[in-house]
């Protein structure tokens, strides 16, 4: 196996058939049975990678074919990808509580809680290149019962910081969603929860390290933004 593309936080192998993904960090085991809960509970209702085994450390799948959607986004699709982003988002929203019954962290979901996938963007979908069809959301580590806005916002963030040029597909991907969009302070509200919430996450791997700074700084960038 080697190591693929576009991973961040943890060791991904890949053969073409089969791909490995070893969990690192900061809540590996709870990460690594929230991901295999979401994909199995999923497995016939969106299009998402086959579980093939699991062990203590790592999950293995079935490769599934498609790119990346950043490379397409930034190949001059970006009309299509957050369109099929917003597609796609509308149905993990609808899936149902039974896909994650029980809440891992401390505290209740909010009322009228929905499955989020908690680290949402088209770095986290595969598309067909030819249809931009989703053939598989991936990275489901971080998923859990909350509110939709915490996607919409969170898919908003990565166009603004990773793809900046392409602002303003962002009111196809709403558009394609569906319902009344959050407004502005409430969207950027949710993404400096994330941000804290990722600075936390570094923190606990490597105290004061560079990952801590990082998001220090993307909070700080975050903050200063006008709708």
């Amino acid at each position: 196996m080697r190591p693929m593309k576009h991973g961040y936080t943890n060791r991904t192998l890949g053969d073409g058939a089969l791909v490995r993904k070893t969990y690192d960090g900061p809540d590996a085991a709870l990460r690594l049975r929230r991901e295999h809960t979401v994909l199995t509970g999923l497995r016939d209702r969106l299009p998402v990678p086959p579980v093939r085994a699991v062990s203590a450390d790592d999950l293995t799948l079935g490769h599934v074919a498609g790119v990346p959607g950043q490379e397409l986004l930034d190949g001059g699709h970006a009309a299509a990808v957050l369109t099929a982003c917003g597609e796609v988002l509308r149905r993990i929203h609808g899936a149902g509580r039974d896909v994650l019954p029980e809440e891992d962290g401390p505290g209740d979901p909010p009322a009228g809680a929905v499955l989020v996938h908690g680290d949402f963007g088209p770095n986290n979908l595969l598309l067909d290149p030819g249809t931009f069809a989703v053939t598989a959301v991936v990275d489901w580590e971080f998923a859990h019962r909350g509110a939709a806005v915490e996607d919409l916002a969170w898919c908003e963030w990565i166009v603004r910081t990773h793809h900046p040029g392409h602002r303003g597909a962002l009111d196809g991907f709403f558009r394609a969603y569906g319902g009344e969009v959050p407004p502005w302070p409430v969207r950027r509200a949710a993404m400096l929860a994330k941000c804290a919430e990722m600075r936390r996450f570094c923190e606990r791997w490597e105290a004061g390290g560079p990952g801590v700074r990082q998001w220090a700084d993307r909070a700080a960038v975050t903050a200063g933004w006008a709708e």
